[in-house]
């Protein structure tokens, strides 16, 4: 789990962000995104790589405000490398403690929620590209 929080968070730092806060997903290989090509409109993780470029550069105001939700995955990536890494180290049960509560109900609505807020402020601040 360690390596691979750890590679997620060497992969996010090797990304260049792009500075109109979406499209980083293409140096990855993938295509651009069909929902904004259809509907000129952000889809709801529209700016998630982006967010994680800044995030892993350090820069956690701008990644934050690209994309909150996004923001938050190389600070929880970082959270699980430690955890991991300590337990792989110690023999500590501490991740499997931690673990336990990643599946419950109300934390899959809670992260749910908060991605939909994301999606909600990424709609009210959307500039169409090229404006």
């Amino acid at each position: 789990m360690a390596l691979l929080a750890l590679s997620f968070l060497i992969l996010g730092a090797g990304l260049n962000p792009d500075p109109d806060g979406y499209g980083t997903h293409t140096q990855l290989g993938m295509p651009a995104c069909g929902w904004l090509a259809a509907s000129g409109k952000p889809c709801p993780t529209c700016g998630m790589t982006t967010a994680v470029a800044l995030g892993c550069e350090g820069r956690f105001l701008a990644s934050f405000s690209t994309q909150p939700a996004g923001a938050l995955v190389p600070l929880l990536a970082s959270v699980l490398l430690w955890t991991a890494g300590y337990t792989a180290w110690t023999g500590s049960s501490l991740l499997r403690i931690v673990s336990r509560g990643a599946g419950r109900p109300a934390l899959v609505w809670a992260a749910l929620g908060a991605l939909a807020l994301a999606w909600a402020y990424k709609l009210a601040l959307w500039a169409p590209p090229g404006v």
